[in-house]
């Protein structure tokens, strides 16, 4: 636009903001600009390092849910940033083919069809889940577009294409070489739903109510007149693996019984009784049955003392051939049957109630059982070692820091990780056997004859934890290990890594391990983004089951993809859990309207605009562009924390209250005058453009539409690639003393309308006002009387060190004033007094009523968890309204 090019119009701006009508179309001119990419279409700065973003992969079989949402909007709100500042910028996106949910789901598929993946066969099994892949996968890449996410969509990735598979070969042969990676015979979590193993960060432990069963076991020969011993289990279907009894060392009851044997009920076998110090002598009776099979304490035990270990399972969790009569009962029906037999034997003592934690799979929620079994295991303490010290010198830091100890805690007691699991949809171990000669050896590349002995070999038939390729997706996702990964100092490490506490374990640990073993000692990511975990309001985890579960698309559709990312960012404080309300977004609908509204007037006020740039004539003028500075400087500082709320906030504040509701009204009378006309439409136009272009990560749709009307000079072809107003390039405007006054004048004005407000006298009535203030402030007003009389419509203003408070009148008190309003002739005192009297009776006898309800013990036993949160927010609000009521009592005399 010339400097001579004149606007006279609102652009074209409909009077309501339809986040529908602009969301498609702004997204598809993002992606043909190429903004996505890592030279932002040729406007990143290649002299500017680089800025780096792994998406944490979602499920190939997911859709968005709040937790997707929330962390999608964290992290897009941070690349959008680093792409206006300048850097080269990339948001890596791709889905991770999630072994067990895409397994399950394939085979849900099947079973409609009267089929297994039996009857298929695992060649046409794998086939079945990559059709699969291919009709249903892209779901969820397509809902982060419509939230506005500006990933690298032309470099999709995907934990199952080729080059991926290449990577983890790599990774599981020189681990195996180096002997990281070995097979071995352990007790591990199974879950005879999925019928496979799970590492035991896979499993989610809930507390449940059980029984302790206390179960006689015969003593071979009687000691000291002691016929049997009593053992507690939870578990009494168990026993028929038992292989000994233990008993803590220093238990002086059993010192006697230490080395005898006893009967193992219902099975009729001979088990010794032994010590070891990891009995907990007052758990129960101080006796455990052990089961070195079942139980991988036991198995500890039973490795110290040679102990026997017995299978008494299928993998479906049915009682096998070693289980005798009760053989393929499944686990539930045994424990009934083997529970009615001792009871009827008389070997049963007693039952008590007891709460305990049991292990479900993290996938299907059935219940674990630890079994024994031949599967492929990580050693992970060598790894740990260098990974631990990444995070103490500060190499990695979590954000918030508290996770930090979370982490130490975990790597410092790491177990080894079993990394097998017995299903068809995933990489496929790269171990090959001879049955002929007896050769194995774990291959980057597939054989079919022995290198030995020239016979046929096969492979193994598991395929690696889902969690095993995961653990590689910030530098697989690069190349690695080919070649161009050794030039790597353009792109890696990656910049911040945002993600759940849930997964610390499952997914950041092992991803710095990893990193740092095959990078060069490189870390992955140098920030841990922990987010908040999002519940229902009154504090549950959302679910199916409890019917609390909020559809993001809905989200989207009732509020625009802007109103539900800010209203969720405002929500992000730095705390554990985050409370989901609705509210945040519905106030956030609204902020969107009032952005929209305000840069409707701007525009339908340009009348003679010549561009230019900004002039602070008056006061108002230089507080708006301080304001605008110091917001700049708020947003800067903030990055390092990661306060997202906070910067929301201020962005929040700055828009509606800052320039909406005081400048724009400042501005007014301005517009209409000829002589200041051209100057303020000069600094509005600033003032939006440079606030929109903070705002932009965080709302990306709606200030992209306004910027794109805004008649700007060497405007690029987007805000997206615009650049971003830090506050170096800001603090000239930088003015404490306008601010001040500024200030000052708005503590008037405000106490002003509260006053109108409250005693419902209408704005065209002109008041009589006295401010009583120090005589700095006092002469700091008296230039600002005119703006004052004219927004608060005062007939009379007295300001000056020594006002007094009038009789009949209004006193507001502020950090820095006294302001008086007269009421004499305004307001009927004592009717007024009535009128707020009546009011207060009425809350009082509320509150009363609300305070006998929640001190009724069975109220809070009985009533719903929202019923009770609705009921306390009441009695809030009430005794809010008192206070208020009962101040205006107290003002009216």
């Amino acid at each position: 636009m010339s400097d001579k090019q004149v606007v006279q119009s609102k652009a074209g701006m409909p009077k309501t903001y339809d986040p529908s009508e602009i969301e498609g179309r702004i997204f598809d001119t993002w992606y043909a600009g190429g903004y996505f990419s890592r030279d932002a279409g040729g406007y990143a700065n290649p002299d500017l390092d680089p800025y780096t973003i792994v998406i944490p992969p979602p499920n190939v079989t997911g859709t968005l849910h709040m937790g997707h949402a929330l962390n999608d909007t964290i992290q897009d709100t941070l690349i959008r940033k680093a792409r206006m500042q300048g850097h080269p910028t990339r948001w890596i996106v791709g889905t991770d083919h999630a072994g067990i949910a895409t397994q399950n789901k394939v085979e849900q598929k099947l079973a409609k069809e009267g089929k297994t993946r039996f009857d298929v066969g695992r060649e046409g099994f794998i086939d079945e889940c990559w059709k699969w892949r291919d009709e249903y996968g892209s779901t969820i890449i397509e809902q982060l577009k419509g939230m506005g996410c500006s990933c690298d969509y032309d470099n999709e990735q995907f934990t199952m294409a080729d080059g991926y598979a290449k990577a983890i070969r790599r990774v599981f042969c020189d681990w195996y070489k180096s002997g990281l990676v070995y097979r071995g015979n352990r007790i591990i979590n199974w879950c005879p739903r999925c019928t496979t193993a799970l590492a035991d960060d896979e499993v989610e432990h809930e507390d449940e109510a059980g029984h302790l069963w206390h179960i006689r076991y015969p003593l071979v020969e009687p000691v000291d007149g002691l016929e049997y011993i009593i053992v507690a289990t939870t578990r009494p279907e168990t026993m028929l693996g038992d292989t000994g009894v233990a008993v803590h060392p220093d238990d002086d009851r059993y010192k006697d019984l230490v080395g005898k044997m006893v009967v193992l009920p219902l099975v009729n076998k001979e088990i010794p009784v032994f010590a070891d110090d990891y009995v907990d002598p007052s758990f129960g009776t101080g006796c455990v049955k052990v089961t070195p099979a079942h139980d991988p304490n036991d198995f500890e035990m039973g490795e110290r003392h040679n102990l026997e270990k017995i299978n008494i399972f299928t993998e479906d969790a049915h009682v096998n051939s070693n289980g005798g009569k009760y053989e393929g009962l499944e686990r539930y029906e045994a424990r009934e049957a083997v529970i009615a037999d001792l009871e009827e034997l008389g070997l049963l003592d007693h039952i008590e109630d007891h709460d305990h934690a049991v292990g479900h799979c993290y996938r299907c929620h059935s219940v674990i059982e630890p079994w024994l079994s031949d599967q492929w295991f990580v050693s992970m303490k060598p790894l740990a070692i260098p990974a631990i010290e990444a995070v103490r010198d500060g190499r990695v830091t979590f954000s918030p820091k508290r996770w930090e100890n979370v982490y130490f805690q975990w790597m410092e007691n790491i177990r080894d990780w079993c990394i097998s699991r017995q299903l068809w949809w995933g990489h496929r171990i790269p171990v090959f056997y001879c049955d002929e000669c007896g050769w194995m050896d774990a291959l980057e590349e597939d054989v079919d004859t022995c290198p030995v002995c020239g016979a046929k070999v096969r492979q193994d038939e598991d395929v690696l934890d889902t969690w095993f390729s995961s653990q590689l997706w910030p530098f697989a996702t690069f190349g690695w290990p080919d070649e161009g990964f050794e030039h790597r100092e353009d792109f890696y490490p990656t910049q911040v890594l945002s993600t759940a506490r849930d997964i610390i374990f499952l997914w950041v640990a092992r991803m710095i391990m990893s990193s740092m073993h095959f990078c060069d000692g490189d870390v992955p990511f140098t920030d841990v983004i922990i987010h908040p975990t999002v519940l229902d309001k009154i504090g549950r985890r959302m679910s199916k089951s409890l019917g609390n579960g909020i559809d993001p698309l809905d989200l989207i559709k009732d509020y625009g993809a802007d109103g539900m990312r800010f209203g969720l960012l405002l929500q992000v404080t730095g705390t554990q859990d985050m409370k989901f309300d609705e509210k945040k977004l519905e106030g956030s609908r609204n902020f969107a309207t009032k952005i929209w509204n305000a840069a409707r007037f701007v525009l339908g006020n340009l009348e003679g605009y010549v561009p230019g740039g900004p002039e602070a004539l008056t006061d108002a003028d230089k507080w708006i562009l301080s304001r605008l500075a110091g917001l700049a400087k708020r947003l800067d500082e903030q990055k390092d924390g990661y306060d997202f709320a906070g910067s929301a906030h201020a962005l929040y504040e700055f828009f509606w209250n800052e320039l909406c509701d005081w400048y724009l009204e400042f501005s007014k009378g301005r517009l209409r005058e000829e002589d200041t006309r051209l100057a303020t439409q000069r600094n509005l136009i600033f003032v939006i453009d440079q606030a929109l272009r903070m705002l932009h990560p965080m709302m990306p749709f709606i200030t992209e539409e306004i910027w794109q009307k805004l008649p700007l000079q060497d405007k690029g072809p987007s805000i997206m690639v615009a650049q971003w107003p830090s506050f170096a390039s800001l603090e000239r405007f930088v003015d404490d003393e306008a601010e001040r006054s500024v200030e000052l004048v708005r503590q008037v004005i405000a106490s002003v309308r509260s006053v109108r407000s409250r005693y419902q006298i209408g704005n065209k009535v002109g008041l009589e006002v006295m401010v009583k203030a120090d005589e700095d402030a006092c002469a700091s007003l008296e230039a600002q009387r005119d703006l004052i009389a004219k927004m608060a419509n005062v007939e009379h203003l007295t300001i000056a060190p020594s006002a007094e408070k009038p009789k009949a009148s209004s006193a507001m008190i502020t950090d820095d004033l006294e302001i008086f309003v007269v009421l004499e002739g305004l307001v009927d005192f004592e009717a007024e007094r009535t009128r707020l009297s009546k009011e207060r009776d009425k809350l009082l006898k509320e509150k009363e009523k609300l305070d006998r309800k929640l001190s009724n013990e069975g109220f809070l036993a009985k009533a719903a968890p929202e019923v009770i949160a609705k009921s306390r927010e009441d009695l809030e609000s009430a005794e809010s309204s008192i206070a208020r009521i009962e101040n205006q009592i107290s003002e009216l005399g």
